[in-house]
């Protein structure tokens, strides 16, 4: 017999959307992507979901997306890298060689398809690079 889901701590307070809201595929955390791109980069992900239109386009530059998280520029360029890497969101920039322009959020990939991912096993040139030891345009 199954039992009845547990009752929230507030059940009258229903969360409804007001104006342009984002939302994040549910896949994120079953297929292990939250684990896998890390703190910062699920941070600038919520950012750019919440900031984006209905085609997942947002124009947040870095800088103001470091403003808004309360990051330096450092960590937003690393989490950004992880988010392109693992092609969960694109950017064309707004003129050749710009670092900023706009920023779309992808569906998310399967898991072990379209990605670098391997089934949760890391190369060591990843692990290294999350642990800050090597350089990332070379990994």
């Amino acid at each position: 017999m199954r039992r009845p889901p547990p009752t929230p701590p507030h059940p009258d307070m229903v969360r409804r959307p007001h104006g342009p809201f984002g939302w994040i595929e549910d896949r994120m955390l079953r297929d292990g992507w939250l684990a896998c791109i890390g703190v910062d980069a699920v941070g600038v992900l919520v950012l750019l979901v919440l900031a984006a239109d209905r085609r997942g386009a947002s124009f947040y530059s870095r800088d103001r997306m470091a403003g808004a998280l309360g990051l330096d520029r450092a960590r937003v360029d690393a989490a950004l890298e992880e988010l392109l890497d693992h092609r969960l969101v694109d950017m064309r920039p707004w003129r050749p060689g710009h670092r900023d322009g706009v920023w779309q959020i992808l569906p998310v990939p399967e898991p072990n398809r379209d990605s670098n991912r391997t089934g949760g096993v890391m190369r060591a040139a990843d692990v290294l690079r999350l642990m800050g030891l090597a350089d990332e345009r070379k990994t």
